[in-house]
């Protein structure tokens, strides 16, 4: 039988195929996407911007966009990428070639990181929408800050984000050991305030 698990910094062993929640560890989750690279990679700058940054911003913006969002919506959109500590990060022209089956292997990690932090399985179709509409501005930002795409480029790609929304953020490119602790930081923060 082929192994189909993970290993984890935890000593967690994180089965691909049957994801459980009880093999879930925010840090291990945090360390992982604070080394996966947005992009590919291929952005501007002395560090990648990692899926951890990414996920960091997502949840800003949710926040900036939905000011009276729940506190575990927020949670939420900071998991929102959460599969990729042990899947990776592809772009999403790979994923769409790659088709379903990437799709379901990331719905069951999906659910059972959902559940582990007291999340719903499956979040209610608006949340996600709006956690989707917070990633498209983040990845509008990200194409224009780092990534080298003109502002007519990335708007025909992602939308063109609010003004409002827009107002103040940058992008940050810090070491992957100061993002992991951001992130653990924020991940408690949010559960301490549910």
């Amino acid at each position: 039988m082929k192994r189909a698990w993970q290993r984890m910094l935890s000593g967690r062993r994180l089965d691909l195929l049957d994801p459980t929640p009880v093999d879930i560890e925010i840090e291990d989750i945090a360390h992982g996407l604070a080394f996966v690279a947005r992009w590919n990679g291929q952005t501007r700058g002395d560090f990648a911007f990692s899926v951890a940054e990414h996920s960091l911003l997502v949840e800003e913006i949710l926040g900036r966009c939905q000011p009276r969002v729940q506190t575990r919506w927020r949670l939420a959109a900071l998991l929102h990428d959460a599969p990729e500590y042990v899947i990776g990060d592809m772009i999403s022209p790979v994923k769409d070639a790659i088709g379903a089956q990437y799709g379901d292997l990331d719905a069951r990690l999906t659910a059972a990181i959902h559940l582990r932090f007291g999340l719903p399985a499956q979040l209610p179709l608006q949340v996600k929408r709006d956690i989707k509409k917070a990633d498209r501005i983040s990845a509008w930002l990200e194409a224009v800050q780092i990534a080298g795409f003109t502002e007519a480029e990335a708007t025909r790609f992602f939308g063109r984000p609010a003004e409002a929304v827009l107002d103040g953020l940058e992008i940050r490119l810090r070491p992957p050991v100061e993002v992991r602790a951001a992130y653990t930081a924020r991940h408690q923060e949010l559960l301490s305030a549910l």
